[in-house]
C-alpha cells in the first residue's frame, strides 16, 4: 500500500504525483529504500514520485529536444522511475514569454530558454547575443564554460530561477529572404525581417536601418508565408527543422549573434527536491547539453548543402562591414551603458574590442 503523502510545512506548495493539481511534484521526505536493480532510490517516501513538465519552444527534431529525450530516459533509469519528466516541444505549454511566467511562479518545472529571450526579466543573459561581437566558437565556449557565463548564472539566480551549469548551443544567427540576398548593412534598409520579442535584437536592426517584427518562432512560418515580413534570422539548424526554406529563397551568412539555451528549473520547485534528486539529473542535463553542442557542430557542417539541395541560394558577408555600420550607430555604447561596465569588461575580454 502506498504511503498516504504528508506536507512539509517548508516545501507545501509540491505535490506527488496522482493529485489533482495541474503541475504535480512530490517532495523527498520519507526513508530511503533500496532497489532491486541495485541503485539506491532517491530521497522519496516508498512509492513516491517526482513529476516534472519541462517546456521548449523547439521544432520536435531539433538536437536539443532529442538529447533531453535520452536525458530524460537515463533519469528515469537511474532513479527506478521515480522521477518523471514529461517534455513539451514547439511552444505546446505557450509562448517563451508564457513559459518565462509560469516557471516563476513555479507552474512549470523546467524548461530551455534562448538567453536572449529570458533577457527581458535578467538582462545579462544576452550578453553574448550582441550584434557582430563573438565571432567564434572557440571566444564562445571559452566565455561560456568560464566568467561569462558563471557572471549570467548568478543574474539568473537573482530572479528565482536556477540555471544549469551547461548552456546548450543555438548556433550562430543568419538571415534568410524572400525578396534579395543580405550582402552589405545597406541592404537591411526598410527591410521587415521577424526577429523573437529580444529588445536586443530589436535594437541591433532598428539601428542597422531595418524594420523589424517581433513574432513568436510558433509563428514566424505563417509570417513568411503570407508576408507579414519578408526575411527571419535563426541558426541553420533551426531554419532547416522549421522548414524556413519553404518560404525564403535566400539565406545570407552575417553569423551576426550567438545565442545559447538555458535549462532552467523553477527556484520555488527545485527548493524542494531532494538533494541528490537533483544531483541525478544535473549530471544527465548538463551531459546532454554537450552531446547537443557536438549535434549543432555537425549539422552546421552537413545542413548547409541539405538547405541547398532544398532550393535555398547562400551568399558569404563580411561581418566586419557591419560591426563597422553598428559603430557608427549609438547601438554599442547604449548596450554597454545597459549592461553596466563589469559585464561589457567580461564580454570584450573574450570577444574583442567591440567598442
Amino acid at each position: 500500500m502506498t504511503r498516504p503523502w504528508m506536507p512539509n510545512p517548508r516545501t507545501s506548495h509540491v505535490r506527488p504525483t496522482g493529485l489533482h493539481r495541474r503541475h504535480l511534484l512530490a517532495t523527498g521526505l520519507g526513508a530511503t529504500a533500496s532497489l532491486a536493480a541495485g541503485f539506491p532510490r532517491p530521497a522519496l517516501a516508498q512509492g513516491q514520485k517526482l513529476a516534472f513538465k519541462l517546456g521548449t519552444d523547439l521544432p520536435v527534431p531539433h538536437p536539443v529536444n532529442v538529447r533531453l529525450k535520452e536525458a530524460i530516459a537515463a533519469i528515469g533509469k537511474e532513479t527506478n522511475g521515480a522521477v518523471e519528466i514529461s517534455l513539451f516541444p514547439s511552444n505546446q505549454l505557450g509562448s517563451d514569454s508564457d513559459m518565462l511566467s509560469q516557471i516563476r511562479s513555479g507552474a512549470l518545472e523546467l524548461a530551455t530558454f534562448p538567453g536572449t529571450v529570458v533577457s527581458t526579466l535578467v538582462p545579462a543573459t544576452s550578453l553574448t547575443g550582441i550584434g557582430f561581437a563573438f565571432t567564434s566558437y572557440d571566444k564562445v565556449w571559452a566565455a561560456m564554460d568560464g566568467e561569462v557565463g558563471g557572471y549570467i548564472r548568478k543574474s539568473i539566480e537573482k530572479a528565482n530561477l536556477v540555471p544549469f551549469e551547461t548552456t546548450w548551443d543555438n548556433g550562430f544567427r543568419q538571415i534568410t529572404t524572400s525578396t534579395k540576398p543580405i550582402r552589405t548593412p545597406d541592404d537591411l534598409k526598410n527591410f521587415k525581417i521577424r526577429v523573437p520579442v529580444v529588445p536586443l535584437w530589436v535594437s541591433m536592426f532598428s539601428a542597422l536601418g531595418a524594420a523589424p517584427v517581433s513574432i513568436p518562432l510558433s509563428e514566424a512560418y505563417s509570417a513568411l508565408q503570407t508576408r507579414i515580413a519578408d526575411g527571419q534570422e535563426n541558426p541553420l539548424a533551426l531554419i532547416n527543422f522549421a522548414k524556413f526554406y519553404e518560404v525564403q529563397k535566400y539565406c545570407s551568412l552575417t553569423n551576426h549573434a550567438w545565442d545559447g539555451f538555458w535549462m532552467m528549473a523553477s527556484g520555488r520547485v527545485w527548493k524542494g527536491v531532494p538533494a541528490d534528486v537533483k544531483a541525478i539529473m544535473e549530471k544527465h542535463l548538463n551531459a546532454a547539453a554537450l552531446k547537443e553542442r557536438d549535434d549543432i557542430a555537425q549539422a552546421n557542417r552537413d545542413t548547409q548543402k541539405e538547405l541547398e539541395g532544398r532550393g535555398l541560394v547562400f551568399n558569404a558577408t563580411d561581418p566586419n562591414a557591419f560591426q563597422s555600420a553598428l559603430k557608427a550607430t549609438k547601438f554599442y555604447g547604449q548596450w554597454r551603458e545597459k549592461f553596466g561596465p563589469e559585464a561589457w569588461a567580461l564580454v570584450q575580454k573574450y570577444a574583442g574590442d567591440i567598442g
